[in-house]
């Protein structure tokens, strides 16, 4: 909702309501459940009432209030420039965002320079928006896009949190990864990764099939968490680091909880990412290892984890990318289908055939990449 009631003035109406933020000042008004935005309308800084902070064209607070004419022109991009008037039950445009919203086209108002330098934020949201609903992105808001992106270092890693998981988590995840590549935007979102990615390789391959899968989870309602996502888009550099740790000597578990360590404190400085998804993401990766050690109780211990499943599916995707772990796959698809006297046949069964000679265990590991390949 927008209005040109202050948030004061939309407070002292409901009981029911809180004002929230200080950069954007905002009234959420409750009902039950469920939560009405309501926005007043923004004006110009140099002429309209309240307080406005801009620093190096980088708007810091947006509280300074205007006319419904003002607060179109103050919006990002044209289609959401469109206000509907319960009023007369019309739609009001300021802008021409009809005409862009039937030509599926998604355009700045005013200066992309400018508008680009106040929010930065809104070269995600070009992204976001294009993705989802399927817009072509103005040519002039591509160029700038690539050329400023490294506005993107100046917004608050708790707010590039927010914005990237309303990306990949839209059910529209994979066709965004493929905007942020296109526009050079992943760099600054994970500076680890970006470098690692190679077009047509297992490397783009990995994380596109972990959006894919996000994408058909979210598609059949069904429950995705960020802490898988993030294992996904760091998994790469993890990977790197831990074969490097392992060269100076450490064993794989200890080169894999450093490495994990290491890469979350790095990524953390560009992008937030809460404890309450990092433990667990962690937890994912460290797993991959868990997940090859099948002798004795580990593999039933290992199966009552609350992260299990997590890392079972992580596995797979690591398999369907390229990885050579078909046996390793099919061993613990159908370990989970058997009961328990079943599951110990299978460890016991496991153990034996790794107690025989060595030439034929060689054998046995070269088969599957030389099936891979050949796929």
């Amino acid at each position: 909702m927008a209005t040109n009631a202050s948030p004061e003035q939309v407070k002292a109406l409901f009981s029911n309501c809180r004002l929230i933020g200080r950069r954007f000042r905002l009234a959420h008004v409750h009902f039950g459940r469920e939560i009405i935005e309501v926005a007043t309308f923004r004006g110009h800084h140099e002429s309209g009432e309240g307080e406005g902070v801009v620093e190096n064209g980088m708007i810091l607070r947006d509280n300074v209030f205007g006319s419904l004419e003002e607060d179109a022109q103050r919006r990002d991009f044209t289609v959401n420039a469109l206000y509907y008037n319960i009023a007369d039950f019309s739609v009001v445009d300021y802008a021409d965002g009809l005409k862009d919203l039937k030509d599926h086209t998604l355009r700045l108002i005013g200066d992309p320079v400018v508008r680009f330098q106040e929010d930065p934020v809104r070269m995600l949201r070009a992204i976001r928006f294009a993705a989802k609903l399927e817009f072509q992105l103005d040519e002039t808001i591509h160029a700038q896009i690539v050329e400023h992106g490294d506005l993107l270092a100046n917004i608050p890693a708790a707010r590039l949190f927010d914005e990237i998981l309303k990306i990949f988590l839209s059910g529209h995840a994979v066709t965004g990864y493929k905007l942020l590549k296109e526009h050079n935007l992943l760099q600054y979102l994970f500076p680890l990764t970006a470098p690692l990615i190679k077009e047509n390789d297992y490397s783009d391959q990995f994380i596109t099939d972990a959006l894919s899968n996000t994408d058909k989870r979210i598609h059949e309602e069904k429950p995705v968490t960020p802490a898988f996502l993030f294992a996904a888009l760091l998994w790469l550099p993890v990977q790197q680091k831990a074969a490097l740790l392992q060269e100076q000597g450490m064993t794989a578990l200890q080169a894999m909880q450093v490495a994990g360590d290491e890469v979350t404190r790095e990524q953390v400085a560009y992008v937030t990412l809460p404890k309450r998804f990092s433990f667990p993401m962690r937890e994912i990766w460290i797993n991959q290892l868990r997940l090859e050690m099948r002798r004795g109780k580990r593999p039933l211990r290992l199966l009552q984890q609350p992260r299990f499943r997590a890392s079972y599916d992580f596995m797979l995707l690591r398999n369907q990318a390229g990885e050579s772990l078909q046996e390793l796959c099919d061993w613990w698809t159908q370990f989970q289908t058997e009961n328990e006297d079943q599951q110990r046949q299978m460890v016991n069964k496991l153990s034996q055939n790794k107690g025989r000679g060595k030439g034929r265990g060689k054998k046995h590991h070269r088969q599957p990449k030389k099936e891979h390949k050949e796929s």
